[in-house]
């Protein structure tokens, strides 16, 4: 996706952020959702699914594989799956738009549709997005599968047998996790994957519930194959993701008390709330329940006395991986050097996040230095703002770290090409603003 011509100007919140939220529904969850119900065998109602624009492009996907997908109202979805190899090739080119997760995850239903052959394709950034991940390990489980180049969309999927495997992941990614685990439904055998570190398990619990049986032991995970999947409605929680950009405003713009209510805290995507505590952030949780087999809390936000750099790697990289550029903007309050590692993930993102990162923090006067597996920080007490404007590079989390760091700057600061937060977070400026006014 290339960068919107139009700039948007996020002057500093000079009064802190006040208020409580309901940030939107969980993206991650609410794609396997849809994926999972599609292959169902029973109707499957979801609420508070994300409407967004990659959401909506694996609703689209799946419809027209023949599924019936019907809205009742905003954010409840009726899906009417018919059962686990009956998807239908639509004779036309399935289009994901931006959606990673759709192109990654879809393969590993389609994969077990016999006698069907899908192509998925996207917009420019997904098809400069590498699959090889994903089409090499399902080779090796005899998916018939190609890729542009060996590694990029277009993908054409044709539905058959499914071997089961044992791999191990050479890097962390919960979408080839994810896509494996989908492809094991269909094989004639368990199949199991290893990851190098703790990445999202969403998949597991919604299959495990589904009916599926999953083993899991340290980070080896096993999925054995079955007949059929029956789901029980799914109501899906807030997005730790969306959140996050909450989280961090608050901890470092003074005079800021915010609720954020309903919000995922699945242990696999909580790094940015323990790299935030670490940092010395005031973080309360409230209200613990559960949701779907998911761990859900109110999260209570005030801004930080003091902020303290600290060394972030490793298995917390993982799970806070969409989340480490707001680190990068957190530890610019912090006193003393902030340092993230083993992140090579965000370079093949929708864009490359960290070259995209250190040019942006730069222009708006963070001292920071990219690493070819993340980047330093040295606090420098704030962000001045101003200058040159800060460019989303038609990425929508890009945009947002823009967003919030014209709110916590001292000049302000203009993102360029913002609109592409549609992305999954449509309402993100009014979500801003009206915690800025303490009227969110």
């Amino acid at each position: 996706m290339p960068p919107a011509a139009g700039s948007t100007l996020f002057a500093p919140a000079a009064g802190g952020l006040r208020g409580s939220l309901e940030v939107p529904a969980d993206k991650s969850i609410s794609h396997r959702a849809a994926m999972i119900a599609a292959v169902g065998d029973s109707p499957v109602e979801i609420s508070n699914y994300l409407e967004a624009a990659d959401t909506f492009s694996t609703l689209d996907a799946i419809r027209s594989c023949g599924v019936v997908v019907e809205r009742s109202q905003a954010g409840i979805y009726r899906i009417k799956g018919s059962g686990l190899r009956s998807l239908t090739a639509p004779g036309k080119v399935i289009d994901v738009g931006n959606s990673g997760t759709s192109l990654r995850l879809l393969p590993g239903i389609l994969a077990g549709q016999p006698g069907q052959s899908f192509t998925l394709d996207g917009d420019a950034s997904i098809r400069r997005r590498p699959m090889d991940r994903v089409v090499a390990p399902l080779r090796m489980m005899g998916v018939d599968i190609e890729a542009r180049d060996g590694r990029f969309a277009p993908l054409v999927v044709r539905g058959g047998a499914v071997h089961a495997v044992t791999y191990e992941m050479p890097v962390a990614s919960a979408q080839v996790k994810s896509a494996l685990l989908l492809a094991g439904l269909f094989a004639d055998g368990p199949t199991t994957v290893r990851e190098p570190s703790v990445c999202r398990d969403h998949t597991e619990i919604m299959l495990a519930a589904a009916g599926a049986r999953i083993e899991k032991e340290g980070q080896l995970t096993t999925i054995h194959p079955v007949e059929s999947l029956r789901m029980a409605d799914v109501a899906v929680p807030g997005d730790l993701s969306s959140a996050a950009f909450f989280l961090v405003a608050a901890s470092i713009i003074p005079g800021s008390d915010v609720l954020l209510t309903g919000v995922g805290v699945n242990p696999t995507r909580t790094g940015i709330v323990d790299i935030m505590e670490e940092m010395g952030a005031d973080i309360t949780r409230e209200n613990e329940r559960r949701q779907g087999g998911e761990p859900v809390a109110d999260l209570r936000v005030r801004t930080a006395p003091a902020l303290r750099g600290v060394s972030a790697g490793g298995g917390i990289s993982g799970r806070a991986i969409d989340e480490l550029p707001l680190v990068a903007l957190a530890a610019a309050f912090a006193e003393g050097d902030t340092v993230v590692s083993g992140a090579a993930e965000l370079r093949v993102k929708e864009s490359d996040r960290i070259a995209g990162l250190v040019e942006n923090l730069r222009r708006i006067g963070v001292d920071i230095e990219p690493r070819e597996d993340g980047f330093t920080v040295h606090g420098s007490g704030g962000v001045p703002g101003g200058g040159e404007k800060f460019k989303s590079l038609g990425d929508h989390r890009m945009a947002m770290l823009g967003a919030v760091a014209g709110a916590a700057s001292r000049r302000g600061v203009t993102v360029q090409g913002f609109e592409c937060v549609s992305v999954s977070y449509p309402g993100f400026r009014e979500s801003l603003l009206g915690l800025m006014e303490g009227k969110a």
